[in-house]
């Protein structure tokens, strides 16, 4: 197990135990929905609903009940979509690329965002099929035999690629999604009370049943697909760029969309994990579980991204001088001075400015803060979206075409609806799903965990000192002082052990012949692994097997209350008397499992 250094904060706030994760992680689950659950579904499905009354109005009447005209004709919808696609880049960067990193700090939130990616790319894929307008022919637009003429896919366009770029990242984020949960499933079905819960996640678990076997295939399948989702977190936003970057449209025709792109997507995804997690965390009460540490880390990438953005914000004003071409220049002199200013500024100040108040620890590690300044930066990326699109759109080459967008009642009404449609989405994966990877969680509970880090674990911890403050149970805030006379006192009570010299030749101390009597004899042939016990390595095992201790069912017979100085000066450091303590209730466990 990998020890972390001390100076490290903690992931796991609290004295958990496994047990406890478990507890925790399942209890929204098996438990009531609180009131609040209910209120906040209600609206989103009443907004929801609106929005799909819009959409199935827009397709009985026409797109023409958009804001839309001859020169205009992209705006909301394609925003929108934009939007929705970069939102949903947060989830697979946490679950893929940092768990190529080996991020831990990923673990409690990596599942929430994953599911955040997957509602977010099913809003975005809603814009371009209502685009079509007549969304019952969209089978044209697939290569498919016809007797249209040449009716036939341009294999060129990049909207055709976005299909197959979103499709993809689709496909794969899903089944990365759904290969973590199974576990976690498993954990549901085997708490399960009611038959029809456990029948339904016996079905989502496909017969999990946690053997090493399948852990090791399940890390493998994680690793593999975290290898093909990494190039899509750079791929998918990049193509979508292309949409405009393959024009010629100035202000469109640009080499620097794709990674600006890229860096805008994972700046909005970011800051909506932050806006989502900081409701769950307190609605479920997991702030043992994401706290300030992940917030503050999640910050300093919207702080990184932003800084991209921003920087790219500028080279495109200046590139745009510097190429001398003046189509060029004015498309981006219109942005910041004509009509739409308000929504170029809004964009700048909400993008570029706002994260820079991240470098500020107090600001970035302030949960309020932190809240305003997500919801700040999504809509500030939804205001980056129109200001390409609708300010480049609305004055073109000749004035006499010149126009402005207005967004309609529709317009409105499917866009808000979109937002209420993902809340009923993330609201029902948060009630019948775990929103933590609880087994993923459990791996870094020894080694990020506040208990084993501060020395207050109540379970097998590292070392003598902390199995003694398990012991005594000290709070995790307590400091040297109050520590070492807690052990004081605590030791009050256990025999003192004599100072004994160290022992070189077992076999001719009687008394020690006498302690290991009193365990009980055995042979040779039922000898135990003792070095599955925590902190028994293989020089304390040989110790122990040249004095006659081989079982378990000895270790378990060990008295805390008897003299036992001989032994443990025998053992040395490895075989002191909260040591011993330790491999006595975990003998136990193995015996008790054992007869189980």
């Amino acid at each position: 197990m990998h020890k972390e250094a001390t100076i490290r904060e903690p992931l796991v706030l609290g004295h958990k135990t496994y047990h406890q994760v478990t507890e925790d992680v399942c209890k929204p689950i098996e438990g009531k929905a609180p009131k609040t659950w209910y209120i906040l579904f209600a609206i989103a499905a009443i907004i929801g609903v609106y929005g799909v009354g819009c959409i199935l109005y827009l397709l009985g009447t026409g797109i023409g009940t958009w804001g839309l005209n001859k020169t205009i004709n992209w705006a909301w919808d394609i925003t929108n979509f934009v939007w929705w696609v970069g939102i949903g880049h947060a989830g697979t960067l946490i679950s893929a690329v940092l768990l190529l990193f080996r991020q831990k700090w990923r673990m409690a939130i990596n599942r929430s965002a994953e599911a955040m990616t997957i509602f977010a790319v099913f809003m975005a894929g809603l814009f371009p099929l209502i685009h079509m307008g007549r969304i019952w022919v969209a089978y044209w637009v697939m290569p498919l035999p016809n007797q249209f003429g040449s009716l036939w896919p341009n294999f060129n366009s990049p909207l055709l690629w976005d299909v197959f770029a979103i499709s993809t990242y689709l496909s794969v984020s899903l089944v990365f999604w759904y290969i973590g949960l199974i576990p976690d499933f498993a954990t549901i079905r085997d708490r399960a009370k009611k038959p029809v819960a456990k029948k339904i996640y016996s079905m989502l678990s496909f017969g999990w049943s946690g053997r090493a076997k399948q852990w090791s295939r399940f890390e493998m399948v994680s690793l593999v697909l975290a290898g093909l989702a990494t190039p899509l977190v750079f791929s998918v936003h990049s193509i979508v760029s292309f949409d405009f970057a393959t024009s010629v449209i100035p202000g469109w025709h640009t080499t620097i969309f794709p990674p600006y792109f890229v860096a805008g997507a994972v700046f909005s995804g970011f800051a909506m994990v932050q806006t989502l997690m900081l409701v769950m965390r307190k609605a479920y009460n997991l702030e043992a579980y994401i706290h300030t540490k992940h917030i503050e880390y999640m910050n300093i990438v919207i702080m990184a991204t932003g800084s991209i953005v921003g920087t790219a914000y500028i080279t495109e004003l200046f590139i745009s001088w510097y190429s001398g071409v003046e189509y060029e220049a004015y498309a981006f002199i219109n942005r910041a001075t004509g009509p739409y200013w308000w929504a170029y500024w809004a964009m700048m100040t909400c993008n570029v400015v706002s994260p820079q108040l991240m470098w500020f620890k107090k600001l970035r590690t302030s949960l309020t803060f932190t809240f305003i300044i997500a919801i700040v930066v999504n809509i500030g990326m939804w205001f980056e979206r129109f200001v390409i699109i609708g300010t480049t759109l609305h004055r073109d080459y000749l004035p006499s075409s010149w126009s402005m967008f207005y967004p309609t009642h529709i317009d409105i009404g499917i866009f808000v609806g979109t937002i209420g449609l993902f809340f009923v989405f993330f609201l029902l994966f948060t009630r019948y799903f775990p929103v933590l990877a609880l087994n993923e969680v459990k791996t870094i509970l020894k080694s990020s965990g506040q208990s084993y880090k501060d020395g207050t674990a109540k379970t097998p911890a590292f070392s003598i000192e902390e199995q003694h403050l398990a012991d005594v149970k000290v709070k995790p805030s307590i400091t040297k002082e109050t520590i070492a006379s807690a052990v004081q006192e605590e030791t009050k009570t256990v025999p003192v052990q004599k100072k004994v010299d160290p022992i070189t030749d077992p076999v001719i101390d009687p008394a020690l012949a006498k302690i290991v009597t009193s365990l009980g004899s055995t042979d040779a042939t039922k000898k135990d692994d003792l070095k599955e016990l925590t902190g028994l390595d293989a020089i304390t095992e040989d110790k122990l097997n040249k004095i006659g201790i081989l079982t378990f069912s000895q270790i378990a017979n060990i008295d805390p209350t008897a003299d036992l100085a001989l032994l443990t000066a025998y053992l040395g450091n490895a075989g002191s008397q909260a040591n011993l303590l330790v491999w006595k209730m975990e003998a136990e466990e193995k015996l008790k499992n054992d007869n189980n």
